[in-house]
């Protein structure tokens, strides 16, 4: 789940060391700073892993298991470890928000409609995008460097993300399109795979004219094979309603 703000890389590039903690030893700094350069997501979530052993009293454990969390993301198959490594950063720190959205959001992609544990995880989403969305909106700047107005467009992204998730969630068309429809209009730049799902819970609901209107908005060239399959479904409904 990435942010698409050009602020989240401010956001995130001075966070580790912007923040009240403070690393206790030189080298714990330079294993943080480690964590924060690596570039391969393999790589990055083994740092952590050494890190939590080596610095087991650290006050940046949330936001080391952060990291892991994302650069599972990042990873063919590492949908599980998102999971895990998100849950850790919460258990360090109750309010740690990206870590529950990113949960939720993987929560919400990977489970199925035959899974023998699938009311659980759909509720572990819920309540982690829930509660993610209580935290935001007074959750302080991370680095001082971020102005008042950037921050706020950060936290509306944030809260965006929340929405989408919910509107992953849901299995009720109305509900998941006004999640959706939250999601795209919060942010400043809403992700545009949203648009697909939103367009998608449109077509679920019977709804090709809305559909349609929101596919237009989708230009990204990836996106259009997913496009292109919620379009020719919303003309099928139009031409069933002739």
């Amino acid at each position: 789940m990435r942010m698409r703000t050009k602020m989240l890389a401010v956001f995130l590039a001075a966070a580790v060391m912007a923040t009240a903690q403070k690393p206790k030893s030189k080298a714990e700094v330079e294993a943080l700073q480690a964590i924060q350069n690596e570039q391969d997501p393999g790589a990055k979530i083994a740092k952590v892993d050494a890190f939590i052993v080596k610095f087991a009293d650290t006050e940046f454990k949330a936001w080391a298991y952060g990291q892991a969390a994302d650069a599972a993301d990042r990873l063919r198959d590492g949908g599980p470890k998102v999971i895990i490594y998100s849950e850790l950063a919460m258990e360090a720190d109750p309010k740690a928000y990206n870590p529950m959205l990113m949960a939720s959001a993987e929560l919400a992609r990977s489970t199925r409609e035959n899974d023998l544990d699938k009311d659980e995880k759909l509720a572990k989403a819920t309540k982690y995008a829930q509660k993610a969305m209580e935290i935001i909106p007074t959750a302080p700047k991370p680095n001082p460097s971020i102005t008042d107005a950037q921050w706020d467009e950060v936290k509306k992204e944030f809260v965006g993300n929340a929405h989408r998730n919910l509107g992953m969630v849901n299995k009720k068309y109305d509900v998941a399109i006004a999640e959706f429809k939250q999601a795209v209009e919060i942010p400043q730049q809403p992700d545009p795979a949203t648009y697909v799902r939103l367009a998608a819970s449109y077509n679920d609901n019977k709804q090709p004219d809305e559909a349609l209107a929101v596919l237009a908005k989708v230009t990204e060239p990836a996106l259009k094979p997913f496009a292109d399959k919620e379009t020719k479904r919303a003309q099928d409904l139009k031409a069933l309603k002739k």
